[in-house]
């Protein structure tokens, strides 16, 4: 059904806590004292990335290997009641591997090829992009506009690849309240991990129209963590004639005693359609739960996922705001009425006197009955056409990290990453037989 937006809540919200803070006569001046320079710093991120998607259904196989360089300055603000700054990132992505039919993992450019054994083309030796921001900062107030590293549960760019997203628009945080953090902003552009140029924003899972696209996405929302153990979040987000899109979460710890703990947590999205609706009707509910249990080193979770709805649970293009527990390294668990659970054990090896090594293991289950996916052919989502009604799959993944923890490596970080997916034969919506491994050898430096 088409909805109108209904921000006003949030928007009120945070345009009071914004004005009230910039014109109470007690309202704390920002501290802007450490200057432009003085407060300035400039890190390089060097990230080798090898990514190996092997699928198992006779589609090619993707191997790609390439070293990332990112390189971020960040302005401190200029003295005064109203500091201004600017924030700027240069990115370089260089080929070790990949390409010339082995192609397509998404850590490099692809291109098109007509070849039927070379169907993501050849990857360049190289790609790069350059970008930055200028920002205001008054009253506990920060607004920055241009090219941004977002990350909350309705955009979020993340850093799952060699390069990381960013999009282009503006944000504004204000932190008056203590315990606070409002949030909003606009954006129009995203440029995806493997790209140097922006493109217009658009969604992961759908297919929009020849022609069509959206214009921008706002959103609204804040998070508070003023009582012990709990924090909790409300965001409202409008992708322009596609969706409104809400969500809700409630996470909270509870130490029984300096050994074992409680992990509690609840993440809620509503999703329905609104204006032109270019992906046509979407009604959707997609809501986990999760309950781990901390004793000593070691942390069992359970989880379990839902999503009600004919289409599946949806978010920004190559994005990481998904923000569902059950959301794993490979697959979303997110298909039309899908119901997924999942059992992880984690455990940190400073328990047997090496800090900074880490793991865990995890195996996630989803039933669907597909039958009642969309089938309509002028919707995004049309290409659920499994004629299963019991359509199932399941994935296994070890992740296991270990990271420098003093030297002159301090901080240098090594990761494996290991997925198994696997799905009957009503699961086709996407490469349902595959096993993805990961090596991310990662080494942030403070320059200054």
């Amino acid at each position: 059904m088409k909805s109108t937006f209904r921000f006003t809540p949030l928007f009120v919200a945070l345009a009071a806590t914004m004005s009230g803070a910039a014109f109470a006569d007690d309202a704390p001046a920002t501290n802007n004292q450490d200057g432009f320079i003085a407060g300035s710093s400039l890190t390089l991120d060097l990230k080798n990335y090898y990514f190996n998607h092997d699928r198992h259904d006779g589609k090619q196989d993707s191997k790609e290997w390439g070293q990332g360089f990112i390189g971020i300055f960040q302005s401190g603000f200029t003295e005064g009641t109203v500091g201004f700054g600017v924030d700027l990132n240069a990115m370089l992505g260089l080929k070790l591997d990949g390409g010339g039919g082995s192609g397509g993992s998404s850590i490099l450019p692809t291109t098109a090829s007509t070849k039927p054994d070379n169907l993501y083309g050849d990857a360049p030796d190289s790609f790069s992009s350059a970008g930055g921001a200028v920002k205001m900062r008054a009253f506990n107030t920060i607004v920055r506009a241009g090219d941004l590293f977002l990350n909350n549960p309705v955009i979020a760019g993340g850093s799952t690849r060699m390069l990381p997203m960013t999009f282009r628009g503006f944000e504004a945080t204000n932190t008056s309240i203590d315990h606070l953090t409002l949030d909003a902003g606009q954006v129009s552009f995203d440029k995806l991990f493997n790209q140097s140029g922006n493109g217009r924003i658009g969604t992961y899972y759908g297919a929009l129209p020849d022609g069509k696209e959206s214009k921008h996405m706002d959103w609204a929302g804040g998070t508070y963590t003023g009582l012990p153990g709990v924090t909790t979040s409300l965001y409202a987000s409008q992708l322009k004639d596609i969706w409104n899109q809400y969500y809700y979460d409630l996470d909270y710890t509870w130490a029984l005693n300096d050994l074992v703990s409680l992990n509690p947590g609840f993440h809620y999205y509503h999703t329905e359609d609104s204006g032109q609706a270019l992906l046509g009707p979407i009604d959707n509910n997609a809501f986990s739960l999760h309950l781990g249990v901390t004793v000593g080193h070691q942390t069992v979770t359970a989880s379990m996922q839902k999503v009600n709805g004919n289409t599946p649970f949806d978010y920004i293009q190559d994005g990481d705001s998904i923000f569902l527990d059950n959301s794993q390294q490979y697959s979303d668990f997110n298909a039309p009425g899908e119901k997924s659970w999942k059992l992880q054990y984690a455990y940190d090896f400073v328990g047997w006197g090496l800090p900074g090594l880490t793991s865990a293991v995890s195996y996630t289950r989803g039933t669907m009955d597909l039958t009642k996916a969309t089938q309509n052919p002028d919707s995004g989502y049309s290409y659920y056409s499994a004629d299963g009604k019991d359509a199932k799959h399941w994935e296994r993944d070890v992740d296991l990290k270990y990271v420098v923890q003093e030297g002159p490596a301090k901080n240098l970080g090594v990761r494996l990453r290991w997925a198994t997916n696997r799905g009957g034969d009503g699961y086709k919506a996407v490469d349902h037989n595959a096993d993805e491994y990961r090596v991310i050898v990662d080494y942030p430096i403070n320059i200054f």
